[in-house]
């Protein structure tokens, strides 16, 4: 678990962890010559270092003007190699408004649900507020479109280099298929697909990758003048159909030289075999919720007409296979190419284990063309173990072991994977996914832990987060967005972050402190700390809001709460904005 200790006696609220232990070296470049004198040491922003380094002082005592001395910056380990300083920044503000909407739609469903004896409507409504919660999030994180797509331009051009991709935005896509789209369990094999187009290029990093054997035949299809006699040709279009490539794979047949003018006449036989195996992948039945444009395939959303059509394309293709015409086709190449791409289409494990590079790309072929009709996460990890028993690795990447833990139905192995992998901002922010749809997990991170010192595994790790925000001068000010929303420790953790800020903060402090206090029920505290911070546009709505309630209540409970704002603005009304109507 992250963030909890086996040694709960040493009163950390955070404790590091026993990887920790081993501490990274951070080299120091600086241009003044041995020997050094001393080192001044003070914290940076964020989670930097500014080292001083002064020159030792000649034999006479004067120091040289050139090497009195150097301050450098030591940027500490954490954060993201993909991800700049200034786009995490971003990230960081975008990402307030879709979290606080979503906490101030969870109060109000909350209390709705628990007037309200017919939950049915408010499954749906809060189904809706999670899908739009987590699409503004990824689209925060970028508008990510497939580098595998087509490029028409260029004929000679197998795959686009789109957008740049990051772990952090697949990651993300990961859990909203898993977790936000719940309900859609039956066409989860096809999503996969589709985040494997989008994100397999970031496995090449690490592994070998049908992506990479793409990006090094396009460098070499340049120079080819028959494309059908290269073995890579053929190899590589088995590896993008294993996965479902298939507009790739289309592309890459239509390439053939038999489709040449000057050809045609006298390699008739061939082209017809090529073009037969071409309109079949085009045509291979998908299980998915619309068409896009750019996509080959028929889309089915009803699983009878799916698997009819699926069990009337795979006879399609064994009659294909066992056709005369294989044996009139003289192009050796050609003909064992096609036999093997049909191998691949008709689910041989072998040809689909030859023809990927690691266990999710099998994994992949396995749900396309084995397991097609595949419901259901039990059976999924299933199959992911066999995959990786097939395709072993040695250094797992991150995403791969998030999926793991997706498909293991593990909340814990998940909330682990994504704070190591992938930080505190996406361990807070993802939880709103984790607890969607499962009530296990919706107890999990709520339950109270007394080894945390009695706060929930979510608000710990929101004040993990609200800490790292407050440690920057650029991102405090965010920080009580995410304290307001932990009960336990929230407050007072707050208070300590205001009463740390410099004075020149003063006016914004005022204002956190207004709505903070405003929002919680406080409204004389939060009418007295806007006042003081001179906020006219929120004061004005606040006295809006309480003229429309003039007429509606005249009871004398509320008519004491008149009194007292009343009385709090006291006899002069110049300092209380929009509010002077009280005074009348």
């Amino acid at each position: 678990m992250p963030g909890v200790s086996s040694d709960s006696g040493t009163g950390a609220l955070v404790p590091l962890s026993p990887e920790s232990q081993d501490a990274p070296i951070y080299p120091l470049h600086h241009g003044l010559k041995s020997p050094i004198s001393r080192l001044s040491i003070s914290w940076s922003r964020g989670n930097s270092l500014r080292v001083s380094v002064f020159a030792a002082s000649s034999a006479d005592g004067s120091v040289e003007e050139e090497t009195g001395g150097e301050v450098v910056e030591v940027k500490l380990g954490g954060g993201d190699g993909e991800i700049s300083d200034a786009r995490w920044r971003r990230i960081a503000y975008g990402s307030v408004s879709p979290f606080a909407l979503l906490q101030s739609r969870k109060n109000a469903a909350s209390s709705l649900s628990k007037m309200s004896m017919n939950s049915s409507s408010y499954d749906v409504d809060w189904w809706g507020y999670i899908m739009e919660y987590s699409k503004e999030i990824s689209a925060l994180l970028g508008n990510q479109k497939s580098p595998s797509g087509p490029v028409i331009d260029d004929p000679k051009s197998v795959i686009s280099k789109g957008e740049e991709t990051t772990s952090l935005k697949a990651a993300w896509e990961l859990l909203e298929m898993f977790y936000a789209e719940e309900p859609s369990q039956s066409w989860l094999p096809e999503r996969l697909v589709d985040w494997l187009a989008d994100y397999d290029n970031l496995f090449s990093r690490t592994h070998p990758t049908v992506h990479s054997k793409l990006v090094d035949f396009q460098k070499e299809l340049v120079n080819l003048q028959v494309v059908e006699d290269d073995p890579k040709y053929w190899e590589v279009m088995s590896s993008a159909l294993a996965v479902g490539w298939l507009d790739i794979v289309v592309k890459m047949l239509r390439l053939h030289g038999s489709y040449q003018l000057d050809q045609l006449s006298h390699r008739e036989t061939e082209n017809g075999l090529v073009e037969a195996v071409a309109v079949l992948i085009s045509k291979m039945p998908r299980l998915c919720l619309e068409q896009e444009a750019v996509k080959l395939g028929e889309c089915f959303k009803a699983k009878p007409d799916f698997t009819k059509a699926w069990e009337k394309w795979r006879a399609q293709i064994n009659k294909l296979d066992s056709s005369a015409f294989w044996f009139q086709c003289a192009h050796q190449q050609t003909r064992e190419g096609l036999r093997s791409m049909l191998q691949v289409m008709l689910g041989n494990a072998n040809s689909l284990c030859a023809a990927t590079c690691h266990w999710i790309e099998l994994y992949v072929s396995h749900l396309l063309y084995i397991r097609p009709f595949t419901v259901g996460l039990e059976s999924m990890y299933s199959l992911a173990q066999k995959c990786i028993q097939l395709k072993p690795i040695t250094s797992a990447d991150r995403l791969m072991r998030l999926i793991i833990g997706i498909l293991g139905e593990n909340t814990e192995v998940v909330l682990a994977e994504c704070s190591k992998g992938f930080g505190p901002w996406m361990v807070s922010h993802a939880i709103e996914l984790l607890t969607a749809g499962s009530d296990h997990a919706d107890m999990l991170l709520h339950e109270e832990c007394q080894n945390l010192g009695g706060i929930s595994i979510e608000e710990l790790h929101r004040l993990v987060y609200a800490q790292v925000l407050s440690s920057h001068p650029l991102t405090w000010q965010i920080a009580p967005i995410y304290l307001t929303s932990c009960m336990k420790l929230g407050m007072v953790l707050l208070q300590i972050l205001l009463c740390k800020q410099p004075v020149q903060h003063n006016q914004l402090l005022l204002k956190i402190a207004g709505v903070f206090n405003w929002k919680h029920g406080r409204k004389g505290c939060g009418v007295f700390w806007l006042q003081q911070a001179r906020d006219e546009f929120r004061l004005n709505r606040i006295a809006q809001q309480l003229f429309d309630s003039v007429g509606k209540t005249i009871s004398d409970e509320s008519f004491k709460q008149w009194e007292g704002l009343i009385q709090l603005l006291g006899s002069e009304s110049r300092t209380a904005g929009g509010l002077e109507f009280l005074h009348k």
